[in-house]
């Protein structure tokens, strides 16, 4: 059997609330599946599609035997249609890059000017973002170094992003994680809202709620942060990729339509601003892959998994496997393959680090040389994220600086424009 991947897309678009009967006039699906070690892309009309106990199935043809192609769609107990997590979150990108656009269209942004503020008010402001800095100083060193090359703004406001998402992540993550509730969380996005309503509770809230007030930066992405948290409390395994990608989209893909409205496009650029914040969320992607590879050992022994469970499956592991933490022939083949895919999202994120703003680069580049390099880690030691821990040393960080410096240089204008598809 040839069981689809998890890509499905339609052409004319869908709408959720379409009943199945609906869906096939007139609809064109393009899908992906595994085929051994093969992953095989086609495009079918809709009379192809046929639903069976509960999911959409293509209709086999003579060139596939008796294969079966199942689809990232499954219907739902009152008859809608569920779409997949990768086309959700595209959804998702596109209002988010449409926003910046309107602001740009009426000349709003990016070259932010210091408001007129009272004194008093001033002061406070700045002891607000001078504690955020000190706080992406200390838990992100490189990150931090890349910031100083930006505008006093807008290193100001990614300071402010970095602490809000830190603290976010910290009440699932923190000391204090066994004591949160989803009341707590609920309460968090409360203070949130406050937040984007001019109402921030303190000094750090601050910080956010005047970086908001100058750059377009979307209350949404942080509520689907908060909803990824969520997601750590009630969920501890993924069944497939598809689960996996939209948790990956809550905690660290939202990181990249947060910052792209700071981090400003530059004004070489080609690209459109859907294919920028597209290669935004597929850094966070990659950087969330990279977490869960490098930290298996850890979560298993907080009984979290990870990793999708049918790959898992596939390459004949289980989750005692997992906790077991031994590293076999079968652990070595997962991990080459979870390696890869997280490298391809890497690879995707590349394209468009370009786009940025001159002076917003180098942090983006640093980030994406040294998380990478953790991937390199693990294979140098060879799969083994059980019994050790991946890193990069003090030497390679230093050394991955310049080079990321060096490509921050690179313009828009003197490269052959990629194309920038969807993450």
């Amino acid at each position: 059997m040839a069981v689809a991947s998890l890509h499905c897309t339609f052409s004319p678009k869908i709408s959720t609330s379409l009943k199945l009967p609906e869906v096939t006039q007139g609809v064109q699906l393009s899908c992906s599946w595994r085929s051994g070690n093969k992953v095989l892309r086609s495009r079918y009309d809709g009379d192809r599609l046929q639903r069976k106990k509960g999911k959409w199935s293509l209709i086999p043809s003579k060139s596939r035997g008796n294969s079966t192609v199942l689809c990232s769609l499954a219907a739902s107990p009152v008859g809608e249609v569920v779409i997949s997590s990768e086309k959700k979150v595209y959804d998702i990108v596109l209002k988010q890059a449409a926003l910046v656009k309107k602001q740009l269209s009426s000349n709003v942004l990016l070259d932010v000017k210091p408001k007129l503020v009272a004194p008093r008010t001033q002061n406070l402001l700045k002891e607000a973002y001078d504690r955020c800095g000190e706080v992406c100083a200390e838990y992100a060193k490189t990150f931090y170094l890349g910031t100083l090359l930006m505008t006093p703004e807008r290193r100001r406001a990614i300071w402010a992003i970095y602490v809000w998402c830190r603290r976010t992540d910290e009440l699932v993550d923190g000391p204090n994680a066994f004591h949160i509730t989803p009341s707590a969380l609920d309460r968090w996005e409360s203070r949130l809202e406050n937040l984007f309503a001019a109402r921030p509770y303190d000094l750090f809230d601050a910080a956010l709620s005047d970086t908001i007030s100058k750059f377009p930066v979307d209350i949404q992405p942080l509520k689907d942060m908060i909803e990824g948290m969520r997601m750590d409390l009630k969920k501890s395994r993924y069944r497939n990729f598809d689960e996996l990608y939209l948790y990956c989209y809550y905690v660290a893909g939202t990181v990249g339509l947060m910052s792209v409205p700071v981090m400003g496009i530059s004004p070489e650029s080609k690209a459109t601003t859907e294919s920028v914040y597209n290669a935004a969320l597929a850094l966070g992607i990659a950087n969330q892959l990279t977490n869960i590879l490098r930290d298996v050992r850890d979560d298993a022994r907080r009984g979290r998994i990870y990793l999708p469970q049918d790959e898992l499956a596939q390459a004949g592991l289980s989750d005692q496997d997992v906790f077991n933490g031994k590293v076999t022939d079968k652990w070595r083949n997962f991990m080459k393959s979870q390696i890869k895919r997280a490298k391809m999202f890497f690879s995707k994120a590349e394209n468009a680090v370009t786009e940025l703003n001159q002076a917003s680069r180098w942090p983006v580049w640093a980030s994406l040389l040294l998380y990478r390099q953790i991937l390199d880690e693990i294979e140098a030691n060879d799969y083994d994220n059980f019994t050790k821990r991946a890193y990069v040393s003090k030497a390679k960080k230093l050394m991955a600086l310049p080079i990321a410096f060096g490509r921050s240089l690179v313009s828009p204008s003197s490269r052959k424009q990629p194309s920038l598809g969807k993450a």
